[in-house]
């Protein structure tokens, strides 16, 4: 897959292409679901599939105070996105010059100057333009106009009867529920970041963790342990996660992920890994002493064994 970022950085010749547009956070089955398609006609027309994503929730510019936390960093999504077998992605900076482009401008200058599209699928709630002005009956009009067609892609409907969404993979991993998040995303839930030094109580207690940067990339699921796996290097390690502020200890940070690789003992100091949720074990719990929590942490690691073979 291509990247460009920006208008400016897709040659002159790019396309004809068969185009969508959209946040794509989280690059889920709804997402793969369009981009199946996209791939599709592309193959049968002999065009490119290109998708048209930004460079944040257009929220973050416009309404902060609604912008909901994302479920993967645009470095995540564009590396999601490149193994769906995308020809393209164009990554656009959605900053206010973006925001105050009129819809017609938008699909004039995107769409039909800069990537050729021949075919556009979108949503049917699919919104562009300044404050959204532009929706599937405009997009319509505008393609008998340019000589592109649209073509809205059906809601994905895991249960019949809601479709799959950004808010319901965020709901999911809210309650730690991250084997059904993993249902909806058609990848596993996986925060990455570097991995820092931290109290050290882990290896007094013989079960030494990588302490993940409170700056790291990708939506920790709620409080609680985890069996998941840590990728270091392009190494994968069975792992069972903690999320939270450890109640048993004092003066312990907030929402802190630590992954004890088991048994395996490693330096992983400043590197940056990536840590995956497959399920969760149980809810964070205040041991009454050390013992018991040396106690709990083995039925952890026995549990995570076994979810993990």
């Amino acid at each position: 897959m291509k990247t460009f970022k920006g208008l400016a950085a897709v040659p002159a010749d790019f396309g004809p292409s068969v185009v969508t547009i959209g946040k794509f956070d989280g690059v889920h089955e709804g997402h793969r679901a369009i981009i199946a398609r996209l791939r599709e006609i592309a193959a049968e027309r002999g065009i490119l599939s290109t998708v048209v994503t930004f460079d944040r929730n257009p929220l973050a510019l416009l309404a902060p105070d609604r912008c909901p936390d994302s479920l993967v960093s645009v470095r995540q999504k564009l590396g999601l996105l490149a193994t769906t077998g995308l020809d393209a992605t164009v990554l656009l900076a959605f900053d206010r010059q973006l925001a105050s482009v009129p819809a017609e401008e938008f699909v004039e200058r995107v769409l039909v100057e800069v990537l050729r599209a021949d075919v556009v699928l979108v949503g049917r709630d699919f919104r562009y333009g300044a404050k959204g002005a532009g929706d599937v009956a405009l997009l319509e009009e505008l393609g008998e106009r340019h000589g592109f067609e649209v073509e809205v892609v059906a809601d994905v409907l895991p249960d019949g009867e809601r479709r799959v969404s950004s808010t319901w993979i965020r709901e999911l991993l809210a309650a730690g529920d991250v084997r059904a998040a993993t249902a909806l995303l058609g990848h596993t839930p996986t925060v990455s970041g570097i991995v820092v030094h931290g109290a050290k109580r882990g290896r007094e207690l013989g079960y030494p963790t990588a302490n993940l940067s409170p700056e790291s990339e990708g939506l920790v699921p709620g409080d609680g342990v985890y069996a998941g796996w840590l990728t270091d290097a392009g190494v994968r390690y069975p792992a069972a996660i903690s999320v939270g502020d450890n109640p048993t200890f004092e003066g312990v940070p907030q929402k802190q992920v630590e992954a004890y690789v088991i048994d395996r003992e490693l330096d992983l100091y400043d590197h940056l890994v990536d840590v995956e949720f497959v399920d969760r074990i149980r809810g964070m719990v205040a041991f009454e002493s050390i013992e018991s929590l040396v106690d709990g942490i083995r039925d952890d690691v026995d549990v995570a064994k076994k979810l993990l073979a």
